[in-house]
């Protein structure tokens, strides 16, 4: 099979089998491509933001609440309704996103699965090009597995709901160059995710639903809203179909727990705590700080 031709400005390093081309169709290629095209000196500001801030703090300050977002906190505002299929989310589970685990968390009779792209993730090239696969699979529900001993396992009648956790977007995909620079990986996953099943899931009575990573405030969320916006109306889907959790899981983060929904009202479902991250922030960036 031949490499897909993907227009002037995109580059693919990572091996393209006839499978993996079922995801990397030049349509979803150029999709995830037009997301950086537009976005990308926000990111890089807002990355430059994050090591400034991280001077700021070598030097003694301590972080706080925003002057400038204190009628955000203060005033009265709400966010756009949870849909139907995530109003109970008491029980959640986590796992990657390779095949026998997928089918195993929707059937485990959890409320929600989220399968990660991230920390649960080793993020080489097949697993995620795989990965996406899989989901695609799973959202159609015609994902199933057969282990070497010949077991199959197969999707039962109730499920989890689907959310995923694209990596953070600050970290780069290497094997995926637009304009010469790395795509962000946690846009990649997310166009890829969303561009292949969002009105998949709507058809079916749900939407493409997100866990956002490592988010140091309203700025960073602002930016994924944009995202989100660009994305439902490129794809045609009604703006606020996407709908996002937060992981506060960054000590800046949590002096925005307000402003962050506050930019995501549209789209969010909730705020999530990510403890363990959330508490290594609280010492590392603080590290060197003597304030």
């Amino acid at each position: 099979m031949s490499t897909p031709s993907y227009g002037p400005g995109i580059e693919i390093s990572g091996r393209i089998t006839p499978e993996y081309a079922r995801i990397l169709t030049p349509e979803a290629v150029a999709f995830a491509a037009k997301l950086p095209r537009a976005f990308g000196p926000r990111r890089a500001e807002l990355l430059a933001m994050r090591a400034k801030r991280q001077t700021e703090f070598d030097a003694g300050k301590l972080p706080d609440f925003l002057a400038e977002t204190r009628s955000v906190r203060e005033g009265s505002w709400t966010c756009a309704p949870v849909p139907a299929d995530i109003a109970d989310r008491r029980v959640e589970i986590t796992g990657p996103v390779d095949r026998k685990m997928i089918v195993n968390a929707l059937n485990s009779g959890a409320s929600v699965f989220m399968a990660d792209f991230e920390d649960a993730n080793t993020p080489r090239w097949d697993n995620n090009i795989q990965g996406h696969i899989n989901l695609a699979d799973a959202v159609r529900r015609r994902i199933e597995f057969t282990s070497p001993e010949g077991k199959v396992y197969r999707l039962g009648e109730k499920l989890a709901v689907l959310f995923v956790r694209p990596r953070g977007w600050h970290l780069p995909e290497k094997h995926v160059k637009v304009d010469g620079q790395p795509i962000s990986g946690g846009i990649f996953d997310f166009a890829l995710y969303v561009f292949h099943n969002a009105k998949e899931l709507v058809a079916r009575g749900s939407g493409p639903y997100f866990y956002l990573p490592k988010l140091e405030g309203h700025l960073e969320a602002r930016l994924w809203n944009d995202i989100f916006v660009m994305a439902q109306d490129t794809l045609g889907i009604p703006r606020g179909t996407i709908k996002a959790t937060v992981l506060i899981e960054t000590i800046v983060a949590a002096f925005e727990m307000d402003e962050i929904p506050h930019e995501l009202r549209k789209c969010p479902a909730e705020l999530g705590a990510g403890r363990g991250d959330c508490s290594f922030s609280c010492t590392e960036p603080l590290r060197r700080n003597r304030g």
